[in-house]
C-alpha cells in the first residue's frame, strides 16, 4: 500500500513537472531548430539539424538586447520605488493607528480590482503631460502605482506577525521612531521584503499591454513588447521568437 501511494505521488508530481515545465522545453527546442525547418510540412518537435543561427541573428540583427536591457532597467527601478513606497506604507498601517486607516486600506483593496485596460487612456493622458510617453520611466511610474498597493498588503500582513513588544522594547532603551523603524523593523522585514520584490520584478518583467501602449520606440520597448514585434502580418519568426522567449525567461 505504501508503494503505491509512493508511486502515485511520484506520478502526480511527474505530471505537474511535464505540465510546468513543457512549454518552456518545446521553446527550447524551437529556437534550436532552423528557420527552414520550422516552415517546412511535417516538421518534427525534435530538430533533425540543431542550431544556435536564431541567438546568433537575434543579438547581431536585431534591437533584441536593447529590449532586454529596457526590462532590466525598468523592473528593477520598480523594484526599488515599489519597496520603498510600500514599505513605508505597510509600517504605517501596522504599527502606528490614525484616522482613516481603515479608509486607506479599504481603498488599496479597491485598487485592485479595476481592470487594467479600463484606465489605458487616462494614464496615457497623463504620461503625456509629465512628457513620460515612449520612456522607460514612464513605465516605472505606472508599475510601481500597480504594484504597490499588493506589496503594501503582503508586508503589512507580515509585519501583523512581529510582536509589538520588540517596538517597545526599543523605545525603552531610547531608540527614537526612525530608529525603531530602521533598526528594528526594517531587519525583521527582510524575508517580506524579498517576496514582496520578486513579486514586483516578475510583474514589471512579464507586463505587456501598458509597455504595448505607452512605448513607441526600441529605447523603450521591453522584452514582451520587442517578442511581439516578430509576429508579422505574413510571416512569424518562430526562431526568432523563441530564442528570445528562452533569453526572457
Amino acid at each position: 500500500m505504501k508503494s503505491i501511494k509512493k508511486s502515485l505521488l511520484y506520478f502526480a508530481i511527474g505530471a505537474w513537472l511535464a505540465s510546468t515545465l513543457g512549454p518552456y522545453i518545446v521553446m527550447t527546442l524551437t529556437s534550436l531548430t532552423p528557420q527552414a525547418e520550422l516552415i517546412s510540412p511535417g516538421a518534427s518537435l525534435f530538430p533533425r539539424h540543431p542550431t544556435l543561427a536564431a541567438f546568433r541573428e537575434l543579438i547581431s540583427t536585431t534591437p533584441f538586447m536593447h529590449y532586454l536591457t529596457n526590462s532590466l532597467i525598468t523592473a528593477l527601478s520598480t523594484v526599488v520605488f515599489s519597496l520603498i513606497v510600500a514599505s513605508a506604507a505597510a509600517i504605517s498601517l501596522s504599527r502606528f493607528r490614525f484616522k482613516g486607516r481603515s479608509t486607506v486600506l479599504t481603498g488599496l483593496l479597491i485598487a485592485q480590482l479595476f481592470p487594467s485596460v479600463l484606465l489605458v487612456i487616462a494614464l496615457q493622458s497623463e504620461l503625456r503631460h509629465m512628457s513620460l510617453l515612449d520612456s522607460k520611466w514612464g513605465l516605472v511610474v505606472v508599475y510601481t502605482t500597480f504594484a504597490s498597493p499588493f506589496a503594501t498588503y503582503l508586508l503589512k500582513g507580515f509585519l501583523d506577525s512581529v510582536p509589538r513588544e520588540l517596538d517597545e522594547a526599543s523605545r525603552i532603551d531610547g531608540c527614537s521612531t526612525w530608529e525603531m523603524v530602521r533598526f528594528v523593523i526594517l531587519p525583521l522585514l527582510r524575508p517580506g521584503l524579498t517576496a514582496a520584490g520578486t513579486y514586483i520584478f516578475i510583474y514589471s518583467w512579464n507586463e505587456f499591454l501598458y509597455a504595448l501602449t505607452f512605448t513607441a520606440s526600441d529605447s523603450s520597448r521591453t522584452v514582451p513588447v520587442g517578442l511581439n514585434m516578430f509576429i508579422g502580418d505574413y510571416q512569424i519568426r518562430w526562431d526568432l521568437l523563441t530564442a528570445g522567449g528562452v533569453f526572457g525567461a
